[in-house]
């Protein structure tokens, strides 16, 4: 009895309870509810801001034919960081020196993968070279090798010969075309092919008139190859698409890739075979690049080299490569050309420096502060890769207070950092005094590992070019020997041949006219 009548006055006080207890509940649950809505949209909302775009395609229809023109006045209407749908892929660009630290170093790691276009997997046997290999341990293996076995300090000295010859043999044939045009690129892109294919199988390619008539071939390649790269490619942002090939992109770039391939395979068949005959390197004296990968072939181990790795690697010394410091010394000149002034005052300091009586050799570099100077203004004003390579963060993440999602691509406005009179005075006059101190020495605070992000010249961090030792030598080295040699002109061409349209992918070559500058021939062959 005393428990029934208990249990009924508790019962009859929790009903009256939870009548009085509904209506807060139910209204806190709501309110609960639609913070989290809020905060799961605000979320969402916390995007970069950016273009509205049409269902399926985005923004492409109205993506113009520049972009980097507009890309950068995107940035001007919607900030440093903005977003744009490009069919079924989101693209994130930054245009601002402290977002680029926040990606090139603070979140190097997350943002260290590729999201490789199909021409450039075409182009590299599924994208196994270095550029669009994404970051893991097979991309750590293949730098590794790269920079103990061609760009480290001891190894760049023990191929000095290869550049010195490279370089002195452009000398004479410019020597020998004095008063006549000059193709300015197609003169650096020789020397570079000299270089590279000595140092990667020990042999260049202009020893006798067959091997003279295989680099003209290859510069076509690598030329017809860089425009494929760059060719706005509708599989790239609708890869379900990508096996229709409807723009005949892939086609075409494998039809390139094949012609280099036959080559490569067979400068590696007959390396094999005169192993095979103890003809080995250590005979014909220091290991070329080719010998280390197929030694390490053989070792049978994680850091083995199959023939097509090998051939990757060699798609990037002879596109990336050679692209590099062709376009650059090419910009170089154009602007000595349009700027005698700046012209006159390197040759002043070659003058001072190697002597009208001597020529010029890689220990007189570090001592040629003006000219290094003009280069690195050069890569200010006309860098190679304006966008950089498209990073891809493996994870979501924050960049300043937005969400750059798994996935996404991120260019970095290169192009618009460095013009922006945000971090440089007057951004658009060439002027090469901006990289040096107020005594005339080097401006250390710019350099090309990419520390100051005011200065992308090779990007930075871990996915930073790995060829600059090498390539910054041979620009020094090439200009600095043709601005010594030779004075130079330009033919009578129109004024809008040198402008700004032509820079850095041109329509039309530079050519200049040399004319004879040192006193003696025998400082010429």
């Amino acid at each position: 009895m005393i428990v029934d009548s208990w249990w009924s006055w508790w019962s009859e006080v929790t009903s009256k309870k939870v009548e009085m207890l509904t209506f807060p509940v139910l209204t806190l649950s709501a309110i609960s509810i639609a913070i989290l809505v809020y905060i799961s949209r605000k979320t969402r909302s916390r995007l970069p801001p950016g273009p509205r775009g049409l269902p399926v395609v985005g923004y492409l229809p109205f993506l113009g034919a520049n972009l980097l023109d507009e890309f950068t006045k995107m940035g001007q209407r919607f900030g440093p960081i903005f977003k744009l749908q490009l069919g079924s892929k989101t693209y994130v660009v930054i245009s601002s020196s402290d977002l680029a630290k926040v990606v090139l170093r603070d979140q190097d790691d997350t943002f260290a993968n590729r999201d490789p276009p199909v021409a450039g997997i075409a182009l590299t046997y599924g994208g196994k070279d270095i550029t669009w290999s994404d970051n893991n341990n097979y991309l750590r293996n293949m730098r590794k090798v790269l920079m103990y076995e061609v760009m480290s300090h001891k190894n760049l000295e023990a191929s000095l010969s290869f550049r010195r010859g490279g370089v002195r043999k452009t000398v004479k044939n410019v020597y020998e075309t004095m008063g006549t045009e000059v193709d300015i690129g197609e003169t650096a892109f020789s020397t570079l092919l000299r270089v590279i294919t000595s140092i990667i199988w020990g042999k260049s390619f202009d020893e006798d008139e067959a091997s003279n008539t295989l680099m003209v071939g290859f510069r076509e390649v690598i030329t017809n190859a860089m425009m494929v790269l760059g060719t706005n490619n509708v599989s790239d942002y609708f890869p379900v698409l990508a096996r229709f090939d409807l723009q005949g992109v892939e086609r075409k770039m494998k039809k390139e890739a094949q012609k280099l391939d036959g080559i490569f395979q067979k400068i590696i068949d007959d390396r094999v075979i005169s192993l095979k005959t103890k003809e080995s390197a250590e005979q014909q004296g220091r290991k070329d690049l080719l010998q280390v990968f197929l030694e390490l072939k053989q070792e049978n181990n994680e850091s083995s080299f199959t023939d097509t790795q090998i051939k990757a690697l060699f798609m990037d010394f002879f596109v990336a490569g050679t692209h590099t410091t062709t376009t650059v010394t090419e910009c170089t000149m154009m602007e000595l050309l349009k700027n005698p002034d700046i012209m006159k005052k390197i040759q002043d300091e070659l003058e001072q420096v190697v002597g009208l009586n001597n020529i010029v050799e890689e220990s007189h570099l570090p001592n040629l502060p003006y000219l290094d100077a003009t280069i690195k203004e050069t890569f200010r004003l006309h860098p190679t890769l304006p966008l950089l390579v498209t990073r891809s963060p493996n994870k979501s993440c924050k960049v300043d207070k937005y969400t750059v999602p798994k996935g996404s691509n991120v260019f970095l406005n290169v192009w618009a950092i460095q013009r922006d009179p945000k971090y440089w005075d007057n951004p658009l006059e060439f002027n090469p005094n901006r990289f040096l101190n107020h005594d005339g020495t080097t401006n250390t605070k710019f350099d090309y590992n990419g520390l100051n992000t005011n200065f992308l010249a090779f990007g930075a961090g871990r996915r930073r070019c790995p060829g600059v030792p090498l390539s910054e030598k041979m620009l020094m080295y090439l200009l600095a020997s043709l601005l010594h040699s030779f004075n130079w002109t330009l033919p009578d061409v129109k004024e809008h041949e040198m402008s700004e349209k032509l820079v850095p992918k041109k329509q039309k070559s530079l050519i200049a006219i040399p004319s004879q500058r040192l006193p003696a021939k025998k400082l010429y062959i």
